[in-house]
């Protein structure tokens, strides 16, 4: 028999009578198990016999036998059943002291290591047979890729103006302070905008391509020009570069606070009303739904938002 009409036409409701017909080898029994009438169940047979250009099941001295084709097509179509299955049932709810995901987050090195140390130490205890593995944000990262892939989970960073593609909520601001070795010319006394804008600054890299930072940003906005000497790509090279030199560096508070606990190092206030560093979580929609992402970029708001720089440090616009 030629195939009239093509494998388009092949839906789920077929799938099933065509898997019950062939394991039951009858009209009527199929019938039964589908909770079907027989007429309804020999049309989809006459149906399938159409799409498929074969009788699938012929008459013998037991009833139905399924024809050379029809036994092949029993575990092809099993198998896409199940298939079907698993997209329509709902995905078991996540457990996060069973589950063994490892996720991935990136972010700045200068972000505050303690707040970092809490959010492991939150899914060690949570969810102690998960993996966690930072991923460092540098001026290579290709950030909203990786999160589109999947590559990442989250990344924390802060911007000016976040990428407004994608999900965000804010976790925490951080004041700009200025860091120096404590025997610096500048140390001990205020700064005035012009000793400020003279000293020798070291920079970061930026870690987004084309984006100016909230120092520069405010800089330019106001048509000031500090005096750049030297950019680094690492903030943890900064403490031994200020220790060397006459550089300031102008950063986060939470930063500074970190480098003075093992460097010899002293901060002082900036002269120029710069914006808080407004630092954000990043996610996209392709993971926006999953149960287990949602339960991990909770467990770093919470972290976050509770943290000692969170409680210092957070705008009432940033209340969850």
């Amino acid at each position: 028999m030629a195939a009239s009409c093509s494998w388009d036409s092949m839906d789920v409701h077929l799938l099933r009578v065509l898997f019950t017909l062939l394991t039951e080898c009858s009209v009527s029994n199929a019938a039964r198990r589908l909770n079907q009438s027989q007429p309804a169940v020999s049309t989809a047979l006459r149906r399938l016999r159409e799409i498929t250009g074969d009788q699938l099941l012929v008459r013998s001295r037991s009833g139905m036998t399924p024809t050379e084709r029809g036994a092949a097509l029993l575990e092809p179509v099993k198998n896409a059943l199940a298939q079907i299955e698993a997209i329509a049932v709902r995905q078991v709810r996540f457990e996060a002291a069973k589950s063994r995901r490892v996720f991935n987050i990136a972010t700045p090195d200068y972000l505050n290591a303690d707040m970092l140390g809490r959010i492991v130490g939150r899914l060690r205890t949570a969810a102690p047979q998960s993996q966690v593995v930072f991923h460092s944000l540098g001026p290579d990262s290709d950030f909203t890729a990786a999160l589109e892939s999947g590559e990442l989970d989250v990344v924390i960073g802060n911007w000016p103006q976040p990428p407004e593609h994608l999900r965000i909520t804010p976790l925490f601001e951080d004041e700009v302070i200025c860091l120096m070795r404590r025997e610096h010319p500048l140390a001990g006394r205020p700064l005035s905008v012009d000793s400020y804008l003279a000293a020798e600054h070291l920079v970061p890299t930026p870690y987004s391509v084309g984006r100016r930072g909230v120092i520069d940003l405010h800089l330019a906005r106001e048509r000031l020009k500090r005096n750049v000497v030297a950019s680094v790509p690492y903030f943890h090279l900064v403490p031994q570069m200020l220790l060397q030199t006459d550089m300031i560096f102008t950063g986060p508070r939470a930063f500074a606070e970190q480098c003075m606990r093992t460097s010899p190092l002293v901060t002082v206030d900036v002269p120029l009303a710069f914006p808080p560093m407004s630092f954000y979580l990043l996610w996209h929609d392709r993971s926006h739904y999953a149960d287990e992402c949602r339960w991990f970029r909770e467990q770093i708001v919470s972290v976050a938002r509770n943290s000692e720089a969170g409680r210092n440090r957070t705008s009432t616009r940033f209340a969850a």
